[in-house]
């Protein structure tokens, strides 16, 4: 069974807490991807959290709030869930049902980030479309 190291996005671009939301857009945009995990610092990356499209477009856009002005820890979700290289891809899967997320960091041991994993990762880069769609099936149920 393949493993998080084998399907995820290794390095991926990250922000720190202090950064304004603007630069996590920026890294949405360059990279074209919808979550930005958030680190301590820039030379330590140690996962702190995570920021999604959405999370600009209903804490910053729908509440009128400053670009310019409002921090990523204002609008990220804290202490996301994770998962570390070695774990099972279906383990995943499930995690990502099961917490109806999109997206899970991947980290090492002591919590630095080491990749990220999206549902379309999944579905592109593992050949189990029978699991991929119950996982998007579970994840767009309302809450």
């Amino acid at each position: 069974m393949r493993t998080c190291s084998d399907v995820m996005t290794k390095n991926p671009t990250c922000c720190t807490a202090d950064d304004p939301v603007t630069r996590a857009a920026e890294i949405m945009k360059t990279e074209n991807v919808g979550a930005v995990p958030v680190v301590d610092s820039e030379a330590n990356k140690k996962l702190i959290g995570i920021v999604t499209d959405r999370d600009l477009v209903l804490k910053v856009v729908a509440d009128n709030k400053s670009y310019s002005s409002t921090k990523v820890q204002e609008v990220m979700t804290s202490n996301p869930v994770t998962c570390f290289p070695d774990d099972k891809v279906q383990d995943v899967i499930d995690r990502m049902g099961q917490h109806q997320i999109r997206r899970i960091p991947v980290v090492d041991p002591s919590q630095r980030i080491a990749g990220i994993i999206s549902l379309g990762d999944v579905a592109v880069r593992v050949d189990q479309p029978k699991q991929t769609a119950e996982a998007l099936e579970e994840i767009s149920q309302p809450v």
